[in-house]
């Protein structure tokens, strides 16, 4: 049986739920006139926005009019943009060449590579770029003449001075009257030229490439240069039909020329290239064959300060004799000479060529 409080405490139960549902009645009303609130900004917000929609529709139409020019024009600018990019890089292509030919230093990855020990003396930095010239004059020399050269500068100028001599000679073999022991000979500076200005022109061969780093087989020439025709007449290596094959002794390096132009090129852009030889392989080094032609070339006198001329003399004695006697005359101080460095004598009839070389003195 229920008794009274329970009926009390289920009333009790009973209001609380109905204050919750009427607390929660109030909260959806709310809810609801925000929702409908929200619905009317939205309305109003749409309305706004088509309005915007059709105003901006409106300007794109004229936009999209300039806009089609534009496109137009910006067409047009990007291809002259390329064709001058094209240009630019042509003349690029020019320049980098120009100043691989004219700047030794940028050069110097193009040239085959050589083996050097400095020797030398070293120089100012701004003399790096100029060409030194070791002379290696030839001067005819006549018979019945001699070059005598001191070691003393100031001995060759005073038998100069003196032009003429007499030479006793000590040799009488076939010697009857006593004025045939002495001879008359004349003494004159030797001037001879020398280069002081040098132009040389450098060509680069477009069909030719120059191959070092060559092994050191015992085959000979030929046989090397059958090989290497043979390796770069093939077009999977790169190569194509040889022309010409030369053996540069001075240098131990070999100058192909293909038919064709376009095949040196990028067989001298890899810069090395592995080559089957007999039964080893080697690296050899591909650069660009180059030739000089000398466009310009000045001289200017230039007096041997240590060298003396002697002519006039007569074929009274053997070579041999007759240069000693010189050499006997000349090196006496109370003769005015002093010590004989060198002294070249040809005979009356004969014909001889005496080389001048640089004084390391």
């Amino acid at each position: 049986e229920v008794t009274p409080e329970q009926v009390q405490q289920q009333i009790e139960c009973c209001k609380e739920l109905c204050s919750a549902l009427e607390k929660e009645h109030a909260k959806l009303q709310m809810a609801k006139e925000a929702v409908e609130q929200r619905t009317q900004d939205l309305r109003k917000e749409e309305e706004l926005l088509h309005k915007n929609i059709k105003q901006q529709m409106s300007l794109n139409r004229d936009e999209d009019r300039s806009c089609q020019m534009g496109i137009v024009l910006a067409k047009d600018e990007m291809n002259r943009l390329r064709q001058e990019k094209q240009v630019l890089k042509k003349e690029l292509e020019e320049v980098k060449k120009r100043v691989l030919w004219e700047d030794p230093v940028m050069m110097l990855p193009a040239l085959p590579e050589k083996k050097m020990v400095f020797k030398g003396l070293v120089t100012n930095k701004d003399n790096m770029n100029k060409l030194m010239l070791t002379p290696l004059i030839r001067y005819p020399l006549l018979g019945g003449s001699a070059l005598i050269t001191f070691e003393k500068a100031e001995v060759a100028q005073r038998i100069i001075e003196a032009k003429e001599h007499v030479v006793e000679l000590s040799y009488g073999e076939d010697l009857e009257e006593l004025d045939r022991c002495r001879v008359r000979v004349q003494a004159a500076p030797v001037d001879i030229l020398l280069p002081s200005a040098l132009e040389i022109g450098l060509t680069r061969s477009s069909r030719s490439i120059l191959v070092s780093d060559l092994p050191s087989l015992a085959i000979p020439k030929e046989a090397l240069l059958d090989k290497l025709e043979l390796f770069f007449s093939k077009t999977k290596n790169g190569g194509g039909e040889v022309e010409s094959r030369e053996f540069l002794d001075d240098s131990g390096q070999v100058v192909l020329t293909f038919v064709e132009d376009g095949v040196a090129e990028p067989l001298i852009a890899r810069g090395h290239i592995q080559v089957l030889i007999g039964k080893g392989r080697y690296e050899l080094k591909i650069s660009p064959c180059v030739s000089g032609d000398i466009t310009n070339l000045q001289f200017q006198p230039s007096r041997c300060p240590r060298t003396v001329l002697l002519s006039g003399i007569p074929d009274v004695l053997g070579e041999e004799p007759m240069r000693d006697a010189l050499e006997i005359h000349f090196q006496k101080a109370s003769r005015g000479g002093g010590e004989v460095d060198a002294l070249a004598y040809v005979p009356v009839g004969q014909h001889g060529v005496a080389v001048f070389t640089e004084d390391a003195g």
